[in-house]
């Protein structure tokens, strides 16, 4: 969804590939994507982001295990012709 939408600079484009990527069980990081983070971001820097990412990932997948529910912080708008969550 967020490949079609055209909000997104090119950091923040290759940041969320990065995020799919990492959070994909099945692929590796590719090369390519590792060249077009090194063009915003230093090698410090990936690693850091990484790691963020993965204990976003970890937060979504444990409190899912448990049926935690969001906490309101982010709220996403309903989308049109979607039943009401409440």
């Amino acid at each position: 969804m967020w490949r079609q939408a055209n909000v997104f600079s090119e950091l923040e484009r290759t940041t969320l590939a990065y995020a799919e990527a990492i959070a994909r069980s099945d692929q590796d990081v590719d090369e390519r994507l590792f060249a077009s983070l090194r063009h915003h971001f230093a090698d410090a820097e990936i690693v850091e982001l990484a790691c963020w990412i993965c204990l976003e990932d970890f937060y979504s997948k444990f409190n899912r295990t448990f049926r935690i529910e969001a906490q309101g912080f982010c709220l996403i708008p309903q989308r049109p012709g979607e039943p009401d969550p409440q």
